[in-house]
C-alpha cells in the first residue's frame, strides 16, 4: 500500500496543484475548508453535493485532492492527524447522484489518505439517498463506514451531538449552528492562495515535494515482486533520514519493501 501510494504521489503529484488550477471548481462552495476546528481539534471539510459543478469529474477529484492536501497541512497540532467531514444535503435529490465519482472519492481517501477520516457527518440527508447509500457501502471499507453518522436537525440527540462536537457561533446555518454569514468565495480564495505561499515554503523547508524524492527514486512500473524477491532493480529507492537517540542520521531505505539500516537502533 505504502508503495503504491508513493508512485501515486509521483505522477499526480498532489503537492503541486496550484489554486490557479482548480479555482474555477474550488469557488462553487461545493467543497471547502471551515476556517474552525471540531471540539478536538479537527479540521472540517465541508461538502455541499447539491451544488452543480460543470467541471469534469477528473476536475472534480483533482480538487478533492487539493483539498485533503491542504486540511492536512492546516491540522491544529501535530498530535492531531485527523479530519471531520460535514455533508449539507439541502435541495440534494437523485439528479446529484454521481456513483463514478463517490466511487473514486472513496478510493483516493481510503489508498492515498488511509486513517485521514475521523468522522463524516451526513446531515440532514432525504428519505431518497438510502437507496443511494445502499449502493456506496461495498466502495468502503468497514472501518470508514463506521465513522459515518447521520444528523437531523429535528432530532434532539443528534442536536446535542453537533454542539459537542462544533462551536455553535462557528458553525454555519444549514447545519444548525449560528454563523448565518456562512461561506465566502473571495475571503476563500485569498485564504488558499496564503495557504498555497506556506505550502511552497514547507516544500522548500522541510523537503516533502515528491520532485525531491523523485531525484532519488525510481519506480519499476512493471515490477509486482512479492516480498523476499529481488526486484532486479539498478536503484534504490527513496532514502529518508530519521534521528535516532544521539541525534545520528539513520537511513531508512524504502523499495519493494521497508529495511532499516542494521546499524539503526530497533525499536
Amino acid at each position: 500500500m505504502l508503495k503504491n501510494s508513493l508512485k501515486w504521489r509521483l505522477e499526480y503529484k498532489p503537492e503541486m496543484i496550484k489554486w490557479d488550477d482548480i479555482a474555477q471548481e474550488g469557488t462553487l462552495g461545493r467543497l471547502y475548508k471551515a476556517d474552525y476546528f471540531d471540539s478536538q481539534g479537527r479540521t472540517v471539510l465541508v461538502m455541499r453535493p447539491a451544488v452543480v459543478s460543470a467541471n469534469t469529474a477528473a476536475g472534480q477529484i483533482k480538487y478533492l485532492v487539493y483539498c485533503l492536501e491542504n486540511a492536512i497541512m492546516n491540522l491544529s497540532s501535530k498530535q492531531q492527524e485527523q479530519m471531520v467531514w460535514l455533508i449539507d444535503f439541502q435541495g440534494w435529490n437523485k439528479s446529484c447522484i454521481s456513483l463514478k465519482i463517490t466511487r473514486e472519492t472513496a478510493q483516493i481517501l481510503q489508498d492515498h489518505y488511509p486513517e485521514r477520516l475521523g468522522l463524516a457527518v451526513m446531515y440532514n440527508p432525504p428519505k431518497v439517498f438510502e437507496s443511494f447509500w445502499t449502493m456506496v457501502k461495498p466502495f468502503l471499507e468497514p472501518k470508514t463506514f463506521k465513522k459515518v453518522i447521520f444528523a437531523y436537525p429535528d432530532n434532539a440527540k443528534s442536536m446535542r451531538m453537533m454542539e459537542e462536537l462544533f462551536d455553535m457561533d462557528k458553525l454555519e446555518s444549514y447545519f444548525g449552528g449560528r454563523n448565518r454569514a456562512g461561506w465566502n468565495p473571495e475571503s476563500f480564495s485569498k485564504k488558499m492562495k496564503e495557504d498555497e505561499k506556506k505550502m511552497c515554503s514547507n516544500v522548500v523547508e522541510g523537503g516533502v515535494s515528491t520532485e525531491v524524492i523523485n531525484d532519488s527514486v525510481q519506480i519499476d512500473e512493471e515490477s509486482n515482486v512479492s516480498d523476499g524477491e529481488s526486484s532486479g532493480c539498478d536503484s534504490v529507492g527513496p532514502t529518508i533520514l530519521e534521528e535516532d537517540n544521539n541525534n545520528n542520521n539513520k537511513e531508512i531505505i524504502i523499495n519493494n519493501n521497508v529495511q532499516r539500516d542494521e546499524s539503526a537502533a530497533k525499536p
